[in-house]
């Protein structure tokens, strides 16, 4: 049986147990808690999110403290056709760890997306507002927050959008790829967001952890905290904002050329506004995040974020 608990510097550190470790937040995550803890990734322990009996057993036999769900069902199109598995991975999975969670009193950190709304609100979407997902992949997502919350545990739940980075499938290297190889391209220009660089929902959730670790009641710490936040950059961007931005920081001369999302049919419909307000976060946590465009230009450049986690002016 494996010990949940360490010392460090004469204080005890937990065992967190990280999913989604070669994913974009997960790959980020293994970087910015070091030294928070022992992480355990569950490439090492045989963890199967599509089985509810491998989570309970994983989480039994190792009593992490922290369990960080960074694992997740993205696929947004396909999801239309793969429903429950869909649901099993973004739905189920997060309410099994949460009832063993709580079960172990340990504190579950859950990322969901701005993908819940409906992007039908001209302002930044806040915590309160009324989630009306318009796909599969939302409605998984939602389900997922709210199995959370009905179980309980001490959590945090974060909203993020538009997440991107230098690993695996996402927006910035498809938009490299294109600013390479053609010399126009059509981007959708009538859907907005924050763009987020996956190092920064890593290095906001670090932060929060340290916090958490410097406390001198844990429990009360996160008893206190417990609930859902929108987590993204600062700034907002349509996607051929963001595509053009990332051309010009790559130095490409292809023409980016703005289109309506209605001649670009997609078989899951996608929030206009998917913009989430952070105050709550920021103003809770003493954060503040980068400019969208600033994340952007530090990834490209292959260098570490400013210092966007200084106390919140």
């Amino acid at each position: 049986m494996s010990s949940s608990i360490g010392v460090q510097n004469g204080r005890a550190t937990p065992l967190i147990l990280l999913t989604g470790r070669n994913g974009q937040v997960g790959h980020e995550l293994m970087r910015s808690l070091q030294g928070l803890g022992r992480v355990v990734a569950p490439e090492r322990v045989g963890l199967d999110l599509s089985d509810p009996d491998s989570i309970v057993q994983v989480m039994r036999d190792l009593r992490p403290q922290l369990v960080i769900n960074a694992a997740a069902y993205t696929a947004v199109e396909r999801a239309e056709t793969e429903r429950e598995l869909a649901y099993r991975i973004n739905a189920e999975a997060p309410h099994v760890m949460a009832l063993e969670a709580k079960r172990a009193g340990a504190v579950l950190i859950h990322y969901s997306t701005d993908y819940v709304f409906d992007g039908t609100k001209t302002a930044p979407y806040v915590e309160t507002d009324t989630a009306r997902p318009l796909s599969v992949y939302g409605f998984s997502k939602l389900a997922g927050e709210r199995a959370i919350a009905n179980v309980g545990c001490r959590h945090l739940i974060l909203r993020t959008s538009w997440v991107y980075g230098m690993r695996g499938k996402n927006f910035l290297r498809t938009m490299l790829r294109l600013a390479q190889e053609r010399d126009t391209f059509d981007v959708v220009a009538d859907q907005f967001g924050a763009p987020t660089w996956s190092a920064t929902i890593a290095a906001q959730t670090a932060h929060i952890v340290a916090q958490s670790l410097a406390a001198d009641d844990r429990g009360a710490w996160w008893d206190a905290r417990s609930g859902l936040y929108h987590l993204t950059a600062s700034g907002c961007a349509s996607w051929h904002d963001f595509a053009s931005t990332i051309a010009a920081i790559a130095g490409s001369t292809a023409d980016v050329r703005p289109i309506d999302s209605g001649a670009w049919p997609t078989a899951a419909q996608r929030p206009a506004n998917s913009a989430l307000d952070c105050s709550k976060l920021w103003r809770t946590f003493g954060l503040r995040a980068p400019e969208w465009d600033a994340a952007l230009r530090c990834c490209l450049d292959g260098v570490a974020l400013p210092e966007t986690l200084a106390a919140a002016t």
